[in-house]
């Protein structure tokens, strides 16, 4: 198995622990607050624990809600709260694997459509079986081969 191929199937093992969590909401408040208000702890504790103010731990609070806050500083509120924060990237379609597939029959669709059009300018069409095979055949080698023209 080369390098490559190997670095997708871990990172798929990893994004498919993720995907569940895409269907679940924030907090509206954010997870900060919402953990705070939940553990009963107020802004003055939570800013001791931080050691910072409370207009601190309000304005942290207002940037996660509005999702301005960097990871750095959820990492600390986390911290603070005995929590541990958890995060990562999951493709829309919740598959690393579909997502390069989509990405290689597109661009293999391009390909194989260009030199369709040729062809058929030069009265040496293909048929539409034929040209369906060349692109499932073309997909493969873009999947295997992963240029970087595919993220173009």
């Amino acid at each position: 198995m080369d390098k490559k191929k190997l670095q997708i199937d871990q990172l798929e093992s990893r994004i498919k622990l993720f995907s569940p969590t895409r269907q679940l909401p924030n907090p509206p408040t954010g997870w900060v607050k919402a953990i705070r208000l939940a553990l009963g702890m107020s802004l003055q504790q939570l800013a001791t624990k931080l050691g910072m103010t409370k207009q601190s731990v309000q304005e942290i609070e207002i940037r996660e809600k509005e999702g301005a806050i960097t990871l750095k500083s959820l990492r600390e509120a986390a911290r603070a709260l005995d929590m541990e924060l958890v995060y990562g990237f999951v493709p829309k379609d919740g598959s690393l694997d579909g997502y390069i597939e989509n990405k290689a029959r597109s661009l293999a669709e391009k390909i194989v459509s260009r030199t369709s059009n040729t062809m058929k300018l030069e009265n040496q069409e293909n048929s539409s079986e034929r040209i369906k095979k060349a692109i499932e055949e073309r997909t493969k080698i873009i999947k295997q081969e992963l240029p970087k023209t595919l993220w173009d």
